[in-house]
């Protein structure tokens, strides 16, 4: 005896309806055979379209068995139940429901691409179902774009893309006027005499009256079963079912690039069709991007704005003081310190350069002016040291140092004190009385450790400790270090050198590197606190995206019921849906880096006070923070998606 295609055993279906079970499906028994035709008939409420549903895989009995080929569906998970609707069904419902994104052409390659079918491959197969069924003029337009009947023919071309070896059709001519029903009935008696196995259900009589078997059902119970004509002898021609069930079950697992570049595609057109929405989604990602990027790029710029400003005063610096450290009241009796031990401390690897320095006391004249400021006994280093640049002249060299040479150099302050309408360069001004030329005239400066409004005049070291003092020792050195260089290190390494020449520790140290790192730190904090703050942002952008998705997915309950009867796995929809996700994060990320290069091009045209230096690895890790938003936040979404039951989802439009 030839084991029957598709076989239901003491089948029952229940739903809770409140604090009652409605039984929908009573201990039902049917086989059909490979090749019939069937009707099954009731009316509404008498549970065919439940009966439908377990035969399409698209819903699950409470007790009994359901058998294809043999098969226990049963045992069987969600992946292998959508294999079989896939690779083993066909449905034509009475709505139709066709994707309203996707083309026609679109539309009947959806089952092939679930299938892992090649592009090439089912768009070929799609175009020929859809010109034998006479809609070769018609393949690029939506459905909403298509009468009735041609939808219905697109839905006929979709069940057939993967074989359709069972054909399902839910009143296939209840939307359809009377011509167009009549020209349905005609299609599917050929499907019929092509060997395809149809089941129709309807309520109508003159529908059934097409069928070869017409299956009666009243309150879930089989009353009739009748064959009106003999049934027909099918060879397998089409597939040899079982094997092919069995094969394409076992592949159920298989992934492959072109699944994921399909779910890119339809996720770009879900996007692109609803633009708007899409656009709302991402707008919290974009404020987050843009404003972690731009916080980070300020916080560079001010720090390295600061850093060089810091760097051109000199704050690499460290410098060495008699006595035994601030407040030391006998400091001014420790003469110690030489200019020997300046050239001693040039010789250290990690120093850039060192200045002794000797302070005097003495008023500043020049013509009938007389006035107060700083006079500075020098080396040549010193303006290095320091960080000053020449604006007018030149610096007094070495041999100025050697031969006492009482020159000078002064500060744009003192150039504004004394020579305000005339030329400072070649003046002479008295040092007390001492007389000195101006040779040289720096730029203004803001310093660290001196007053922005003080007047400074440099002359050689010993001029002043010569000629005005008489005194062989000096106030204090002051090195700058390389760069590269721990200040702590390098300071360290003075200090041992100074302790061997002198046999002891008569002097301190300060380290004015502290000031630069101090800033750092200030400025690293900063950052990180608006970093923090605009994170925030991100992830209120991310629960927004979440909310969104999840109103998106309740939407497209009607799609995602459509995918899941054509025989997408729950992977598939997971797939799509968290795809989107991480899509509209991506693309806002990368739109929010867009909006901070505008910002920082907007603040360097109409601010000089604002520098925004962006980092490469800011942008990279916004646009990961964006992605993995888009994965986090897209991933309850897309298993609800996934967890829906595809005939709760159909029914819902």
């Amino acid at each position: 005896m030839t084991e029957a295609l598709l076989n239901i055993v003491g089948v029952t279906r229940s739903f809770s309806a409140g604090d009652q079970e409605l039984t929908v499906l009573k201990d039902i028994n049917l086989q059909i055979n490979r090749g019939e035709m069937i009707a099954i008939i009731g009316t509404s409420g008498s549970g065919k379209s439940t009966l439908m549903n377990i035969l399409g895989c698209l819903d699950k009995a409470n007790k009994g068995s359901y058998f294809i080929n043999g098969l226990n569906t049963s045992t069987m998970g969600e992946d292998e139940l959508a294999a079989l609707r896939r690779d083993h069904f066909g449905f034509i419902f009475q709505r139709y429901h066709l994707l309203g994104d996707l083309s026609a052409l679109g539309n009947v390659e959806v089952p092939a691409l679930y299938a892992n079918e090649g592009p090439h491959a089912r768009q070929e197969k799609a175009k020929k179902l859809l010109t034998r069924l006479g809609l070769s003029d018609r393949l690029d337009h939506k459905p909403g774009q298509l009468s009735g009947g041609q939808q219905q023919r697109v839905s006929v071309a979709r069940a057939l893309v993967n074989g359709g070896d069972v054909i399902l059709a839910d009143e296939p001519t209840g939307a359809l006027d009377s011509s167009s029903g009549e020209e349905m009935m005609k299609l599917l008696r050929e499907l019929h005499d092509d060997g395809h196995t149809i089941i129709l259900v309807t309520h109508d009589p003159h529908v059934a009256a097409f069928a070869d078997r017409i299956i009666e059902i009243k309150d879930g119970e089989i009353i009739g079963d009748k064959q009106t004509r003999p049934a027909k002898k099918v060879s397998e021609s089409i597939s040899n079912h079982k094997t092919s069930v069995e094969n394409k079950t076992k592949a159920k697992f298989a992934l492959s690039w072109s699944r994921y570049i399909e779910a890119l595609k339809m996720a770009l057109i879900a996007m692109a069709n609803h633009r708007l929405r899409t656009f709302l989604t991402m707008l919290g990602i974009i404020i987050g991007i843009a404003s972690v990027v731009s916080v980070v790029a300020l916080g560079n710029g001010s720090q390295q704005t600061i850093l060089a400003n810091i760097a051109s005063m000199g704050t690499n610096t460290i410098e060495i003081k008699p006595g035994t450290g601030r407040g030391d009241r006998r400091s001014g009796r420790v003469r110690s310190l030489t200019a020997e031990d300046a050239n001693a401390l040039k010789t250290l690897p990690f120093v850039d350069s060192v200045t002794p320095t000797v302070r005097a006391n003495v008023a500043i004249r020049y013509s009938s002016e007389t006035v107060t400021g700083s006079v500075q006994g020098v080396g040549t280093e010193y303006f290095r040291v320091r960080g000053y640049s020449l604006a007018q002249g030149q610096y007094f060299a070495e041999d100025s140092i050697e031969s006492l040479e009482q020159v000078a150099v002064i500060d744009a302050n003192t150039k504004e004190a004394l020579f305000s309408d005339g030329e400072a360069l070649g003046s002479v001004i008295f040092l007390g009385k001492l007389p000195v030329r101006v040779i040289g005239v720096t730029k203004p400066i803001e310093s660290v450790s001196n007053n922005s409004d003080e007047l400074n005049i440099w002359v050689p070291y010993t001029t002043v400790s010569g000629r005005i003092f008489r005194q062989n020792y000096v106030s204090d050195i002051t090195v700058r270090i390389d760069e590269n260089v721990s200040s702590a290190v390098a300071e360290q390494g003075i200090i041992s050198l100074l302790t061997m020449r002198h046999g002891l520790v008569d002097f301190f140290t300060i380290n004015t590197d502290t000031v630069r790192k101090s800033i750092t730190k200030t400025s690293d904090t900063m950052t990180l606190l608006i970093s923090a703050i605009a994170f925030i942002s991100l992830l209120v952008g991310g629960i927004g995206v979440m909310n969104i998705m999840l109103v998106s997915v309740t939407e497209r309950t009607s799609e995602i019921g459509i995918r899941m009867a054509v025989g997408a796995r729950q992977t598939d929809i997971m797939r799509q849906f968290l795809i989107e996700a991480v899509l509209v994060c991506f693309s806002g990320g990368a739109l929010g880096i867009g909006l901070a290069y505008l910002i920082g091009v907007i603040f360097q045209h109409t601010s000089s006070d604002f520098l925004m230096v962006y980092s490469t690895s800011s942008i990279i890790a916004a646009v990961a923070c964006s992605t993995l938003i888009g994965v986090l936040f897209g991933f309850l979404p897309a298993r609800s998606a996934a967890k829906l039951n595809p005939v709760d989802a159909l029914s819902r439009d």
